[in-house]
């Protein structure tokens, strides 16, 4: 009987997206946004159409997995579970990030279960093999006999590991599991244009990583899709957030919409520098001096949100770990090593990490309200506000057309 039913779901996972849900409710996402309406409840419930948002969202497209700043030296390297495919990011010897599949070309064992800093070489727990840090297989222990580590008959060149194409950018790791998306640099030059009156490529190299309070994460009972529409507009400020709010009112947001189609998110006119005393964050230099009050928060899709301030930066990436659960990490950075490490400013960070912390954890209620909200079968979709959803319907025309383009 158990062997009937796994076979069942097996071929399950390979419905056609016609079969699992109304392909005209994905259409309807594409319309004006006064008579669109939302992805159906499909897209955040039904485990069967996790498959294809698997291939044409997250594997087809750059999606992020950590920050390079996590394997700060040569030979650190963890795992990472991209919604099945083991991954390996590691430090190479020329001080690149790389990654690559984690997995031996020899019988496919897991080469690595845990963060470590390896010395030379990879090496399979299994039999032994080795690969370089460039992925090249160099060690094949006995693999003509007792002691006879070579053979005639086999090509080395032939099983190293597969890597999978990579970007750094702005610290943020992605992949490109396909590598069928456009080049990384055509794909975020509509968000560097738009930025280049904050930053230029210059000021992207002052970032520097928090190593005090820099990092946290939450696990989210909640589809990872809630968590951008979340992010993307500013609606729910005066309800959920009513304290910011009072320091960056509603009115004083405007939306984000970049073209074509790859991130959207809001802005604020409001953001006014954390002070303490005498003390200050450094800036970055080319900031336009007129725009020091803006910051802005968008959502690059599909699962990274950025949070750019004049004296400081954060990185939101989501891993999902099943339809209802998502896994958010953040970073935080500042310009310059003084500003992200030194004793002087520490109680600053700790402070502003805090308040950080403390709005995510105030947007909880918000998406596991809206995951639990889709098991309704009287709700399918729902519309938009023309005027404040703007950028919600932006990720949602995304989503909608990838998953039939």
């Amino acid at each position: 009987m158990r062997m009937i039913i796994f076979f069942v779901h097996q071929n399950l996972k390979n419905l056609p997206l016609s079969k699992i849900l109304d392909i005209e409710k994905i259409n309807n996402v594409d319309k004006p946004i006064e008579v669109a309406n939302g992805l159906p409840n499909e897209c955040y419930t039904n485990q069967d159409y996790l498959a294809h948002e698997k291939e044409k969202i997250f594997y087809n497209k750059w999606t992020a997995i950590g920050v390079g700043s996590s394997i700060p030296k040569i030979g650190d390297a963890k795992p990472y579970n991209l919604l099945g495919i083991p991954l390996i990011l590691i430090r190479d010897k020329n001080m690149d990030v790389r990654v690559f599949h984690n997995v031996c070309s020899h019988r496919g064992f897991k080469l690595l279960d845990k963060a470590c800093t390896l010395k030379n070489v990879i090496r399979c727990p299994y039999h032994s093999w080795a690969y370089d840090f460039n992925g090249q297989l160099v060690a094949t222990p006995h693999i003509g006999g007792l002691n006879n580590h070579q053979s005639t008959n086999f090509n080395k060149t032939k099983s190293n590991l597969k890597e999978v194409k990579t970007k750094l950018w702005m610290d943020i790791v992605f992949v490109n599991i396909n590598s069928n998306e456009l080049d990384f640099d055509q794909y975020i030059k509509p968000l560097e244009e738009r930025w280049s009156k904050f930053i230029n490529k210059d000021d992207q190299k002052l970032i520097v990583k928090s190593d005090d309070y820099g990092y946290f994460s939450l696990e989210v009972k909640t589809n990872w899709k809630f968590a951008i529409e979340n992010y993307c507009e500013s609606y729910h400020l005066p309800t959920i957030h009513p304290e910011l709010n009072k320091i960056s009112n509603i009115n004083d947001h405007y939306h984000i919409q970049g073209l074509p189609n790859r991130f959207a998110g809001q802005g604020s006119k409001k953001y006014d520098q954390i002070v303490k005393g005498n003390k200050i964050f450094d800036t970055f230099p080319n900031w336009e001096k007129s725009m020091l009050k803006n910051s802005e928060y968008i959502a690059l899709f599909p699962n990274v949100m950025i949070g750019l301030h004049v004296d400081h930066f954060y990185v939101f990436w989501l891993e999902p770990l099943a339809m209802n659960k998502t896994k958010e990490h953040m970073q935080m950075y500042y310009v310059g090593e003084e500003s992200a490490n030194g004793e002087q400013l520490k109680e600053m960070r700790k402070q502003n990490l805090k308040f950080w912390k403390d709005v995510m954890l105030e947007d909880i209620n918000a998406v596991e309200g809206m995951q639990e909200g889709r098991n309704s079968p009287v709700y399918n979709g729902g519309n938009f506000s023309p005027v404040m959803d703007q950028p919600t319907h932006q990720f949602h025309k995304w989503v909608a057309q990838n998953l039939v383009g």
